[in-house]
């Protein structure tokens, strides 16, 4: 049974129009009073907003850090990937905007924190690493932000519309037993070649046929997988050089999982059509896994929560004197239905039922964990209020079947997310106005 208690339960652009029209009424090689120096230009248009080359050379240079020289494209094939990268993402930040989604400074500010902790450091000398590497810590910082409205939005937009059915639970366990059994997950490199939404049949033609040439210059030409990748695909991870990751065959995007059990490590697959274009996979890696059993506790517990009228130290002495009367014989079931101030378990007489390890917070289980069965602990603090806890008993317990359907619907999950994310990115791109104003690009959409 669940205990509500104990359980584990972005910045506007203003002034934008009068911006385009000094840049539209002014030259965009706007010449320095005297050396004619170029200042900055625009290098794309995306709705009502504009993406400077002074931003595009920053993220080139980013993203050229991120990729093996080996593997590296031409300058201007690689010019052209990122900037098609930031205008989704521009793309999503304005969506982000028009429906209020916003990341707060004191947000923000706890992210970076937990950033530095992550590296090791404080966040004054994760700073310092920054700037020693000449990474402008401001714009790393506004980049944090532009992420988490991002992660915020799809989460809103994307997560929200994907749901599982203990139907589609029972399919994917029945018909990939095997794999889901022993863990087995497989390390994929993928290729796009998009269509977009309503295309003629001529545009899915060429789209084919580039698809198909692409196969040839890796399949018979022994071209690298992941340069092509990298120079060629519309995928997300296209700049990784396609690498989708290690994924358990649950998680594969449907139209992968067949092939990729029935390929070879190294293989590269026929085209794969979809919705959103004709794929091409490859299959880079293939490793198992291994299953093992769980300690449970069964245990209950009595919340006093401090109030206006209950202060911490009442809370607490309330539970000491709670504890007395147990040990003098009274029920504790009795008497956590009549004072618990957890409503889930205290219908139950405070029991939580049993418990698998992570299931509650850290302070509950730190006392729980070392408390031997019959045991009642001393009045403790948790985030939720003033506990005593008693442990009935523990037990080794077999979590196979349930950590399958569990490991089953969050594998759905994400492959109806991948899919989902990959279908709403394309409709917002189809639906926006954007210009390319590279020098060896023109946007044909624009």
């Amino acid at each position: 049974m669940t205990s509500q208690t104990d359980r584990q339960p972005v910045s506007p652009r203003a002034g934008l129009l009068a911006l385009l029209f000094l840049l539209f009424a002014a030259p965009l090689w706007a010449a320095g009073p005297e050396d004619g120096e170029l200042l900055d230009r625009i290098v794309a248009l995306v709705n009502e907003d504009v993406i400077m080359q002074s931003e595009l050379e920053a993220r080139m240079q980013q993203v050229s850090r991120n990729i093996d020289a080996a593997r590296m494209p031409p300058e201007d094939v690689l010019r052209r990937q990122v900037l098609d990268r930031m205008v989704i993402e521009e793309l999503q930040l304005q969506f982000a905007e028009n429906v209020g989604i916003q990341i707060d400074d004191i947000t923000l500010n706890r992210t970076m924190q937990e950033i530095a902790q992550g590296n090791g450091m404080s966040l004054r000398d994760f700073r310092e690493k920054l700037i020693a590497e000449e990474i402008d810590y401001d714009a790393f910082r506004e980049q944090v932000r532009d992420e988490m409205t991002i992660t915020r939005l799809r989460q809103r937009h994307v997560d929200s519309r994907v749901s599982v059915s203990e139907q589609e639970i029972d399919d994917l366990i029945a018909s990939q037993a095997g794999a889901v059994d022993q863990g087995v997950e497989y390390r994929l490199g993928h290729i796009l070649v998009s269509v977009p939404e309503a295309a003629t049949p001529e545009v899915i033609q060429q789209a084919r046929a580039k698809a198909e040439s692409l196969r040839q210059r890796i399949v018979e030409g022994g071209e690298d997988f992941e340069q092509v990748a990298v120079a060629e695909s519309d995928g997300q991870n296209a700049l990784q050089g396609g690498d989708l990751g290690w994924r358990p065959s649950g998680r594969l995007p449907t139209l992968f999982a067949r092939p990729v059990t029935l390929m070879n490590v190294g293989e590269v697959s026929d085209l794969i059509r979809s919705p959103s274009g004709f794929h091409l996979i490859k299959l880079t890696d293939r490793r198992g896994g291994q299953q093992s059993n769980i300690i449970q506790t069964h245990a209950r517990h009595i919340l006093i929560r401090p109030s206006a009228v209950m202060s911490e130290a009442e809370a607490r002495q309330e539970l000491a004197s709670l504890k007395r009367r147990i040990e003098g014989g009274e029920s504790f079931a009795d008497l956590a239905r009549a004072n618990s101030m957890d409503p889930g378990s205290a219908r139950e007489g405070g029991d939580l039922g049993w418990a698998d390890p992570g299931m509650f917070v850290p302070e509950f289980e730190e006392v729980m964990d070392t408390m031997q069965p019959g045991e009642i602990s001393e009045p403790f603090r948790s985030p939720f209020g003033w506990h005593i806890l008693q442990v009935l008993e523990r037990r080794e317990h077999d979590n196979s079947r349930e950590l399958i359907r569990a490991k089953a619907r969050d594998f759905i999950r994400e492959r109806k997310r991948d899919e989902e994310l990959e279908l709403w990115l394309r409709r917002m791109r189809d639906e926006a106005w954007v210009e390319f104003r590279l020098e060896d690009a023109a946007d044909p959409q624009g």
